[in-house]
Protein backbone atom coordinates (compact mmCIF):
# COMPACT_ATOMS: atom_id res chain seq x y z
CA UNK A 1 0.00 0.00 0.00
CA UNK A 2 1.28 3.80 -1.10
CA UNK A 3 2.16 6.00 1.96
CA UNK A 4 3.15 9.55 1.78
CA UNK A 5 6.92 8.83 2.62
CA UNK A 6 7.18 7.47 -1.15
CA UNK A 7 8.02 10.05 -4.38
CA UNK A 8 6.48 8.03 -7.04
CA UNK A 9 4.24 8.32 -9.35
CA UNK A 10 0.89 6.71 -9.26
CA UNK A 11 0.02 6.20 -12.55
CA UNK A 12 -1.39 2.69 -13.10
CA UNK A 13 -2.70 2.53 -9.97
CA UNK A 14 -5.79 2.27 -8.46
CA UNK A 15 -7.98 4.03 -6.28
CA UNK A 16 -10.08 2.92 -3.85
CA UNK A 17 -12.26 4.73 -1.98
CA UNK A 18 -12.63 4.26 1.32
CA UNK A 19 -16.06 4.18 3.37
CA UNK A 20 -15.50 7.30 5.33
CA UNK A 21 -14.74 9.27 1.80
CA UNK A 22 -18.11 11.36 1.97
CA UNK A 23 -17.96 13.07 -1.86
CA UNK A 24 -20.92 11.13 -3.56
CA UNK A 25 -19.19 11.17 -7.06
CA UNK A 26 -16.98 8.65 -5.08
CA UNK A 27 -19.03 6.02 -3.31
CA UNK A 28 -17.18 2.75 -3.69
CA UNK A 29 -15.49 4.06 -6.32
CA UNK A 30 -12.26 2.31 -8.35
CA UNK A 31 -10.16 4.68 -10.46
CA UNK A 32 -7.56 3.78 -12.27
CA UNK A 33 -4.91 6.30 -12.61
CA UNK A 34 -3.90 7.59 -15.55
CA UNK A 35 -1.66 10.28 -15.07
CA UNK A 36 0.00 11.58 -11.70
CA UNK A 37 2.39 14.21 -11.26
CA UNK A 38 3.49 16.97 -9.31
CA UNK A 39 1.20 18.92 -11.65
CA UNK A 40 -2.00 16.58 -10.39
CA UNK A 41 -3.74 13.72 -11.33
CA UNK A 42 -6.50 12.38 -13.43
CA UNK A 43 -7.90 8.91 -13.68
CA UNK A 44 -11.17 7.15 -14.36
CA UNK A 45 -13.71 5.38 -12.45
CA UNK A 46 -13.90 1.67 -13.70
CA UNK A 47 -17.19 0.74 -11.95
CA UNK A 48 -19.76 3.24 -13.10
CA UNK A 49 -21.67 2.23 -15.76
CA UNK A 50 -24.19 4.01 -17.87
CA UNK A 51 -27.36 2.94 -19.12
CA UNK A 52 -26.08 4.62 -22.85
CA UNK A 53 -24.87 1.81 -24.84
CA UNK A 54 -21.41 2.46 -26.90
CA UNK A 55 -23.05 2.02 -30.27
CA UNK A 56 -25.35 5.50 -29.40
CA UNK A 57 -22.74 7.74 -29.10
CA UNK A 58 -19.25 6.05 -31.10
CA UNK A 59 -21.08 3.76 -33.26
CA UNK A 60 -17.73 2.42 -35.51
CA UNK A 61 -16.10 1.49 -32.03
CA UNK A 62 -19.36 -0.31 -30.64
CA UNK A 63 -17.98 -3.57 -32.14
CA UNK A 64 -14.40 -3.36 -30.06
CA UNK A 65 -16.07 -2.31 -27.16
CA UNK A 66 -15.86 -5.43 -24.06
CA UNK A 67 -19.70 -6.45 -22.25
CA UNK A 68 -20.82 -4.83 -20.94
CA UNK A 69 -20.96 -2.57 -24.14
CA UNK A 70 -22.06 0.80 -22.52
CA UNK A 71 -20.49 4.09 -21.95
CA UNK A 72 -18.80 4.20 -18.17
CA UNK A 73 -19.26 7.70 -16.14
CA UNK A 74 -15.59 8.20 -15.54
CA UNK A 75 -15.94 11.02 -13.08
CA UNK A 76 -17.89 14.02 -12.55
CA UNK A 77 -15.45 16.53 -14.99
CA UNK A 78 -15.86 17.17 -18.86
CA UNK A 79 -18.74 14.57 -18.89
CA UNK A 80 -19.35 15.51 -22.46
CA UNK A 81 -16.04 14.33 -23.55
CA UNK A 82 -15.13 10.50 -24.00
CA UNK A 83 -11.45 8.51 -23.41
CA UNK A 84 -11.32 4.88 -24.57
CA UNK A 85 -8.96 2.78 -22.53
CA UNK A 86 -7.94 -0.57 -24.17
CA UNK A 87 -5.75 -3.37 -23.38
CA UNK A 88 -3.29 -4.66 -25.67
CA UNK A 89 -1.43 -7.14 -25.01
CA UNK A 90 2.32 -7.58 -24.77
CA UNK A 91 4.88 -6.31 -22.68
CA UNK A 92 6.18 -1.99 -22.52
CA UNK A 93 8.93 -1.94 -25.04
CA UNK A 94 8.44 -4.66 -27.13
CA UNK A 95 9.36 -4.52 -31.14
CA UNK A 96 6.37 -2.56 -32.74
CA UNK A 97 5.03 -1.04 -29.54
CA UNK A 98 5.55 2.20 -31.29
CA UNK A 99 3.98 1.45 -34.38
CA UNK A 100 0.26 1.14 -32.89
CA UNK A 101 -1.20 4.12 -34.80
CA UNK A 102 -3.94 5.27 -32.36
CA UNK A 103 -3.04 3.73 -28.72
CA UNK A 104 -0.28 5.55 -26.36
CA UNK A 105 0.50 3.41 -23.37
CA UNK A 106 -0.06 4.70 -20.34
CA UNK A 107 1.07 1.64 -17.43
CA UNK A 108 2.10 -2.03 -18.22
CA UNK A 109 -0.67 -3.12 -21.23
CA UNK A 110 -3.11 -0.25 -20.50
CA UNK A 111 -3.41 2.48 -22.60
CA UNK A 112 -5.35 5.41 -24.50
CA UNK A 113 -7.39 5.10 -27.58
CA UNK A 114 -7.47 8.06 -29.79
CA UNK A 115 -11.40 7.89 -30.60
CA UNK A 116 -10.84 9.87 -33.76
CA UNK A 117 -8.74 7.33 -35.49
CA UNK A 118 -10.99 4.72 -37.37
CA UNK A 119 -11.22 1.67 -35.59
CA UNK A 120 -9.89 -0.44 -38.36
CA UNK A 121 -6.56 0.55 -37.54
CA UNK A 122 -6.40 -1.45 -33.59
CA UNK A 123 -9.08 -4.04 -33.94
CA UNK A 124 -6.48 -6.60 -34.85
CA UNK A 125 -4.29 -4.98 -31.45
CA UNK A 126 -6.73 -4.59 -29.05
CA UNK A 127 -7.30 -7.22 -26.02
CA UNK A 128 -9.83 -5.31 -24.88
CA UNK A 129 -11.87 -1.27 -25.13
CA UNK A 130 -14.03 0.37 -22.61
CA UNK A 131 -15.29 4.15 -22.93
CA UNK A 132 -15.16 6.40 -20.42
CA UNK A 133 -17.74 9.76 -20.27
CA UNK A 134 -15.93 12.43 -18.03
CA UNK A 135 -12.93 11.47 -15.71
CA UNK A 136 -11.63 12.26 -12.24
CA UNK A 137 -9.26 15.50 -11.86
CA UNK A 138 -6.87 16.37 -9.02
CA UNK A 139 -4.88 19.74 -8.65
CA UNK A 140 -1.52 19.67 -8.02
CA UNK A 141 -1.29 18.57 -3.80
CA UNK A 142 -5.15 17.79 -3.69
CA UNK A 143 -4.74 13.78 -3.85
CA UNK A 144 -2.33 13.60 -1.68
CA UNK A 145 -3.83 15.52 0.91
CA UNK A 146 -7.01 13.12 0.18
CA UNK A 147 -4.45 9.97 0.80
CA UNK A 148 -2.97 11.79 4.15
CA UNK A 149 -7.00 12.16 5.40
CA UNK A 150 -7.51 8.35 4.48
CA UNK A 151 -9.80 9.17 1.59
CA UNK A 152 -8.31 6.72 -0.99
CA UNK A 153 -6.77 2.71 -0.73
CA UNK A 154 -3.97 3.02 -3.34
CA UNK A 155 -3.22 -0.98 -4.09
CA UNK A 156 -2.02 -1.86 -7.84
CA UNK A 157 -4.38 -2.64 -10.69
CA UNK A 158 -4.16 -5.27 -13.39
CA UNK A 159 -5.04 -5.50 -17.14
CA UNK A 160 -8.16 -7.07 -16.44
CA UNK A 161 -9.54 -4.25 -14.25
CA UNK A 162 -10.31 -2.49 -17.30
CA UNK A 163 -12.54 -4.90 -18.55
CA UNK A 164 -13.93 -6.26 -15.28
CA UNK A 165 -16.88 -8.09 -16.42
CA UNK A 166 -18.93 -7.41 -13.41
CA UNK A 167 -18.36 -3.58 -12.82
CA UNK A 168 -20.53 -2.92 -9.82
CA UNK A 169 -19.15 -5.64 -7.96
CA UNK A 170 -15.51 -4.30 -8.72
CA UNK A 171 -14.85 -2.11 -5.07
CA UNK A 172 -15.24 -5.72 -3.19
CA UNK A 173 -13.57 -7.44 -5.70
CA UNK A 174 -10.32 -5.27 -5.63
CA UNK A 175 -10.12 -5.22 -1.92
CA UNK A 176 -10.80 -9.18 -1.76
CA UNK A 177 -7.60 -9.43 -3.60
CA UNK A 178 -5.20 -7.66 -0.93
CA UNK A 179 -3.91 -9.13 1.84
CA UNK A 180 -4.72 -8.02 5.52
CA UNK A 181 -7.05 -5.47 6.78
CA UNK A 182 -7.62 -4.45 2.88
CA UNK A 183 -9.49 -7.93 2.24
CA UNK A 184 -11.62 -7.53 5.24
CA UNK A 185 -12.67 -4.15 4.31
CA UNK A 186 -14.20 -6.36 1.40
CA UNK A 187 -17.17 -6.85 3.88
CA UNK A 188 -17.79 -3.09 5.39
CA UNK A 189 -21.60 -3.20 4.56
CA UNK A 190 -23.25 -0.77 2.33
CA UNK A 191 -25.31 0.84 5.20
CA UNK A 192 -23.56 0.90 8.36
CA UNK A 193 -26.31 2.23 9.86
CA UNK A 194 -27.81 -0.90 9.38
CA UNK A 195 -25.37 -2.89 10.86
Amino acid sequence: MWTMTEVSSLTGRLLVATPKLADPNFDRAVVLLLDHDAEGSLGVVLNRPTPVGVGDVLRPWAPLAVAPPVVFQGGPVSLDSALGLAVVPGEPGEEGDEAILGWRRVHGAIGLIDLEAPPELLAAELGSLRIFAGYAGWGAGQLERELADGAWYVVESEPGDVSAPDPEKMWRAVLRRQRGRLAMVATYPDDPSLN
